[in-house]
Order: structure tokens, then C-alpha cells, then sequence
């Protein structure tokens, strides 16, 4: 009878919002985002009997960064059958190390295998989100429409804004001018003196991808990668064969290429003196190729291999070596008129100008469209730097959650393995709400938000991305590293594998009674206690 009368009062809520004077349609769950991270979330929402979701897409397509970066030579720098969920496996990647044609495919099939094409929003991007504090849900408005949510999960991800420096004179720069993720494939490259700025994992696939086509490519770079061989090759039909027709061989494949990562972690996270060894192999990979001293010295990085992302490729030096390819080792500090001129004063005329430059993930874009209980945008609140509970959720914000929140990036291996984490985290929140009863939200305790992010910048003292003697994207503008998580995934997961009640406020409606749980479905008692990171 409780549970009859709490479906009553929801649907009348329900009806409510949808008659509002926007015409607000209400979900139960508003999913931001249809990459990995967002449609994951999707998938893991269906599986916990949840279908009272929308999967709300700025894009007219499903595969966020894999839609997005189409630039010649993407690919990923994991390998297939790590980079893809442990739930749905796929026998049939070409490569060792797929293209971004074949993730983006992926992600489509992923979407119509489990049947989440009813549930996209395609053409709506959030504007803004505001929390309701009256009735304990999101406000949500779109270009497609607004919606109400008891709760909102936001996959933008940290790669989905690009990021073009202010570059003085660019403005009036009469060629073509564009980001690696927004590639324009109706200009024609061929013949044209190209720059491209940047030395990041874009960059580094663009360059040899273009350079037999251009008549010169100036490269900008600011600092030297560290530059490992990509050992990818066909993944034979045989193989293909075997893993169709014996699952569990490409479960252990998978496991293989995990825990390899796994060990590798430890030299980045406890001991960065140990990789002198990876340091050697990198130069001897540019030594092979790069026989001009003068230019070898350009290459070479002055600061420890991975504290800055490592990068694979087999073609990137060959590319550099060519004759009509330059390498500026500085960056592109002003434009005038055609002429791009580097921080060292050197000069190339070009015709078009390629800024591999990275994104906005330190200062995520949709932060500025969050505005929390006490009135302020999230952007706001993290103006000192991003921090999350468990890398998801933010205090202040109540039933807002994350997924690749602050400090939960990887530096060297599989992103989806810890988005899997997250979305472990998310199904144990929708189950502890679903155990308080009526309306109710969660909200993060302060103190548990900076207990969590004090002992996670206090493992990061001595990880290699603080000790390496480089300036990354990983750190904000304070020097902070937001980005990356300071420890395994399988430390990660254990961490995020059930919500702690301790650590959250429960709101209700003002003046509500909470409803009881009934004894079916009281929550099982939280033994991670811990508030270590990587406890």
C-alpha cells in the first residue's frame, strides 16, 4: 500500500511537470552526454529497471569524442579490447589498436543492442540546469525542449570542448583556420602550406597522416612528447573466429592487457625513478628514425616519461624527417597577415593553420551551466579547482553525478574501465534513493568531499605527473592535477563499488515525513568505510 501510494504521488509529480508553464516534460533520470560515458550510464540504468530516462545529445549522432575527432589518422592509443565495455564485447575488431571509425560503429551498435535509440534526445543541448530545491529535482532546459529530472547524470567528458589558444592576429588570418575534433573535410589540404600547433595525441597522428599531400607543414612545437612504437597489427580472422566462437578467449585477452596496465601503473603512481628503462626505449625509437642531431635535440623531451601523456606511434618521426616538413620548437605566438611566427621569432607563410591544442578539461564548459542549491553554477564552486566525492559528485549539488569526474582520468590505460567503476557507483545511488523512499535527494557532505580530495592530492605528491619536471594538460590553473586518478583501477572500483549514506546529507521535500523502507529493501551496511582514496 506504501509503495502503491508513493507511485500515486510520483505520477501526479510527473504530470505536473509535464503541464508546467515551459511545458517540462519529467524523467526519472536525465543522461547528459552519448559517448562512452553516457551511453554506458544508459545501459547500466536499463539493467537496474530503470526506463524512465533520456539520453540528452547537442549532436545529431551517438559517439561523443568518436563522432567528433574524425581528423585523418585518429585512432586510439588502447588497445580494441580493452577500449570497449566488459559487457559488450565485440570479437570483430580489425585492429589491435582501432580506428575511429570502427569505435564510433561500436558505440552505435552498443546503442542498438540494447535498445537505446527510444531513449536519445538527439538535437538537445543542455543551456541549463538548475536544482529545484521545492520538489528535489532538476530543472533542465534544452534547444530540443525542457525537461525535470530526480536526478542528472552529466557524461559530457573532458574531451568534448575544444580548446584554441588566443593567439594575437589570428582573427585576421586570411586562410583557413580549424580544430583537430572540428576537422573541416571540405577544405583540401593538398598542395597548401599547412601548420599545425600543438604536439598532443592528435598532432602527432595528423602530421604523418598529411605531410606526403601538403606542399610544407610547419609543425609548432611548445614541448617535445615522449614517442613509444604502436605495436598494432591485423587482428587475423582466425582470431576473430576464436573469439566468436570461444568468448571467454577474448575475456582473456582482455584481462591480460588489463593487468599488464596494472603493474605499469605502479612506476607512474609510487615510483617514477623506475622508468629510466621506458625513458632509453623511447629514444632509442627516435633514434632509429631521426638521424639530424640538430633535430634529435628539438625531439627530445628535458622531463620524465610520463608525467606528460605518452604517446604511440611508428610513422610520427619518419613524417618529421621528410624534407618540406619543419619543426619550430616553440610555440605559435602571433599571426600576421599569412605569416604564423613562433615564440622564437622564426616565420613560416602558410595557408592554413591546424590547432591540435587539446580541450577545455580542467574547466569544463557545462560547470558554467550547473547552478546548484545555494544558487551559484558549479563553475563557481570549483573556481579554485574541480573536486568530487568518489570523482562524482559535488556538494551542493544534489543528485548530480558525473561520470570522468575530477581525478579520474587514466595516464596508461583503459578509460572504460573506469567509467565501468562510475557506473557501478551510479546504480548503487539509484538504489539507495529507491530505499529511502518517497522524494528524496543526496547530497554530498562537504567534509566527505574534501577528505576524499585532500587524501587523493596527497597520493599525487608522489606520482609522476607531480614529480616529473612537466606543465600538462592534467594540471589546472593553480597547479592542481584535477585530471588523473593516482592509483589502479582496481583500486578505483573498490572505492566506488557502494554509495556510503555517512557520506551524504538526505534531503526531503519541506515539510515531507520519509517513508520507511520496508525490510526487503533496506540497504546493505557499506564496509569501505574509508575515505582514502583507493581504499
Amino acid at each position: 500500500m506504501v509503495q502503491e501510494k508513493q507511485r500515486e504521488q510520483r505520477q501526479g509529480e510527473q504530470r505536473q511537470g509535464a503541464r508546467g508553464g515551459r511545458g517540462a516534460t519529467h524523467v526519472r533520470v536525465a543522461v547528459i552526454g552519448s559517448g562512452f560515458g553516457g551511453l554506458g550510464a544508459a545501459v547500466r540504468l536499463r539493467r537496474e529497471g530503470i526506463t524512465d530516462f533520456v539520453v540528452l545529445e547537442r549532436a545529431d549522432a551517438v559517439g561523443g569524442t568518436w563522432r567528433d575527432n574524425s581528423y585523418p589518422g585518429c585512432a586510439c592509443d588502447v588497445p580494441s579490447h580493452l577500449y570497449s565495455f566488459s559487457f559488450a564485447p565485440n570479437p570483430d575488431w580489425p585492429r589491435a589498436f582501432s580506428g575511429q571509425e570502427h569505435i564510433r560503429a561500436y558505440l552505435e551498435h552498443v546503442t542498438d543492442l540494447f535498445g537505446l535509440r527510444p531513449h536519445l534526445r538527439l538535437g538537445h543541448e543542455v543551456l541549463r540546469m538548475t536544482w529545484n530545491t521545492e520538489r528535489l529535482w532538476w530543472d533542465v532546459e534544452t534547444t530540443g525542449g525542457d525537461f525535470t529530472a530526480d536526478l542528472v547524470v552529466s557524461a559530457t567528458g573532458p574531451l568534448s570542448d575544444p580548446k584554441i589558444p588566443d593567439i594575437p592576429g589570428l582573427g585576421t588570418f586570411p586562410g583557413k583556420v580549424f580544430h583537430s575534433a572540428r576537422w573541416d573535410h571540405g577544405y583540401d589540404l593538398r598542395g597548401k602550406r599547412v601548420a599545425v600547433v600543438g604536439t598532443g595525441a592528435s598532432a602527432i597522428q595528423i602530421v604523418p597522416a598529411i605531410q606526403s599531400e601538403v606542399a610544407r607543414l610547419t609543425l609548432f612545437q611548445r614541448t617535445p612528447p615522449w614517442v613509444l612504437p604502436r605495436v598494432d597489427r591485423p587482428v587475423t580472422g582466425a582470431e576473430r573466429w576464436l573469439h566468436r566462437q570461444l568468448p571467454v578467449t577474448a575475456r582473456a585477452r582482455r584481462a591480460v592487457l588489463w593487468g599488464i596496465r596494472e603493474l605499469q601503473v605502479q612506476a607512474f603512481t609510487r615510483h617514477p625513478d623506475e622508468l629510466g628503462l621506458v625513458e632509453r626505449l623511447a629514444l632509442r625509437n627516435m633514434t632509429r628514425a631521426v638521424k639530424d642531431p640538430a633535430l634529435r635535440a628539438r625531439l627530445t623531451p628535458d622531463y620524465r616519461i610520463g608525467c606528460k601523456r605518452i604517446l604511440l606511434s611508428n610513422a610520427y618521426y619518419p613524417a618529421l624527417v621528410q624534407p618540406h616538413v619543419d619543426v619550430v620548437a616553440s610555440g605559435l605566438a602571433q599571426v600576421r597577415g599569412p605569416v604564423a611566427v613562433g615564440a622564437d621569432g622564426s616565420e613560416a607563410e602558410v595557408d592554413a593553420i591546424v590547432f591540435g591544442t587539446g580541450f577545455h578539461v580542467t574547466d569544463m564548459p557545462i560547470a558554467d551551466r550547473v547552478v546548484g542549491a545555494d544558487g551559484r553554477t558549479l563553475a563557481e564552486t570549483w573556481k579554485d579547482g574541480m573536486q568530487a566525492l568518489r570523482g562524482a559528485t559535488a556538494g551542493g549539488f544534489p543528485n548530480w553525478m558525473t561520470i570522468i569526474g575530477p581525478n579520474t582520468g587514466l595516464g596508461n590505460s583503459s578509460m572504460i574501465l573506469m567509467i565501468e567503476s562510475q557506473l557501478n557507483y551510479l546504480a548503487d545511488y539509484v538504489r539507495q534513493l529507491a530505499v529511502l523512499g518517497g522524494r528524496a535527494a543526496l547530497d554530498a557532505r562537504p567534509d566527505a568531499v574534501a577528505a576524499w580530495n585532500g587524501a587523493v592530492q596527497e597520493r599525487m605528491r608522489r606520482t609522476v605527473w607531480s614529480t616529473g619536471g612537466c606543465t600538462s594538460w592534467y594540471l589546472d590553473a593553480n597547479g592542481r592535477n584535477t585530471t588523473v586518478w593516482p592509483g589502479t583501477t582496481s583500486e578505483f572500483r573498490r572505492a566506488t563499488r557502494r554509495v556510503d549514506l555517512g557520506e551524504y546529507d538526505v534531503l526531503r521535500p519541506p515539510g515531507a515525513v520519509p517513508a520507511a523502507p520496508s525490510a526487503q529493501s533496506r540497504p546493505q551496511e557499506n564496509t569501505d568505510k574509508k575515505v582514502e582514496a583507493g581504499a
